[in-house]
């Protein structure tokens, strides 16, 4: 009885270190790992990252290196990994909404959302608004709108980029209020302030990289796109206060070419998370307005379903097509 009892243990023990994640065996990380930030350096999202790779690496025992490669709307890290055949843990990017949009835009798609990453970890989501400068004749959204509904292709706002969040909002705002604005894409928020700041655009639609000119009186905030109001602008309404029925934050977090292996996940995600909850990284996400939207896993890798479906019935709406 009891030599059986010990056989029994010791496979039921062999049979657990065999179920044993091969990262523990392999002993990643043993290199350093890249995560690439499709934005430029400088803005919430390369901050937001910068920090909690920072932390994260820490209890990792190797180096996060940070690759910036901004363009195409926030979707090189997309296009990178889903050519990645090695799902080895040590390329992960952040994967913006835009990487499940424009997929859906064009009848030639690059990688499908579905099948070819692997979700580890999602993190937070932005603050958006809609800004103009201070010394626009516009006092309030209200203001703004009208005019650009009276003054039909003379109104120019700026984006990160066709596609995202930013332009789709906007577009179907114009499209709900009878409105005929255009739209400029550009690869970052430095230069869509810019282009505000000298005149090019009327208004600059992005997340808080504008906050800092807001502040100084440079830039003049309308409206914002959360739930709630602002904190650190509790004077400015939301969409919802003037009367538009939409909230936008555009959530994001961290994937990896397909075919990672579990345990890896894990490591990766247990990492990631401690960072996103330390009291550090708070800091940056409160200097940014980004609120904490954690997602395990499995619950980020059916979000990424949920969102192809809602993304897919908006962009069919708005008849929005990229080819």
């Amino acid at each position: 009885m009891t030599i059986t009892t010990s056989r029994r243990a010791l496979l039921a023990a062999g049979a657990t270190l065999l179920a044993a994640p091969a990262v523990a065996q392999a002993g990643f990380p043993n290199r350093p790992i890249r995560l690439i930030v499709p934005w430029p350096p400088g803005g919430s999202t390369d901050g937001q990252l910068r920090s909690l790779a920072d932390i994260a690496q820490r209890s990792l025992g190797q180096s996060i290196i940070i690759e910036n490669r901004s363009g195409v709307s926030g979707t090189q890290g997309a296009q990178l990994m889903a050519a990645e055949s090695r799902g080895d843990g040590y390329l992960v990017g952040q994967m913006p909404v835009t990487a499940f949009r424009l997929p859906l835009m064009t009848t030639r798609p690059q990688w499908d959302p579905l099948k070819d990453f692997s979700y580890i970890i999602h993190l937070t989501g932005y603050l958006f608004g809609v800004v103009v400068r201070a010394d626009s004749p516009w006092q309030t959204w209200q203001e703004f709108m009208a005019h650009a509904k009276a003054n039909p292709g003379k109104i120019a706002y700026g984006s990160p980029g066709v596609g995202s969040t930013l332009h789709i909002t906007m577009e179907r705002i114009a499209a709900d209020n009878g409105i005929d604005w255009l739209h400029v894409p550009f690869r970052g928020g430095a230069d869509n302030i810019a282009a505000v700041l000298g005149g090019q655009t009327q208004a600059n639609a992005d997340s808080t990289g504008w906050a800092p000119l807001v502040e100084s009186g440079q830039l003049r905030l309308l409206v914002t796109w959360g739930a709630e109001r602002a904190k650190r602008f509790p004077n400015v309404p939301t969409l919802k206060e003037v009367g538009i029925d939409i909230v936008s934050a555009s959530p994001y977090g961290i994937a990896g070419p397909k075919g990672m292996d579990a345990g890896v996940v894990r490591v990766l995600h247990d990492a990631f998370k401690e960072a996103l909850m330390s009291p550090a990284h708070a800091e940056v996400l409160a200097l940014y307005d980004m609120p904490v939207i954690y997602k395990n896993t499995a619950d980020y890798t059916a979000f990424v379903g949920q969102m192809m479906e809602e993304e897919g019935t908006m962009i069919r709406r708005l008849g929005l097509q990229i080819n």
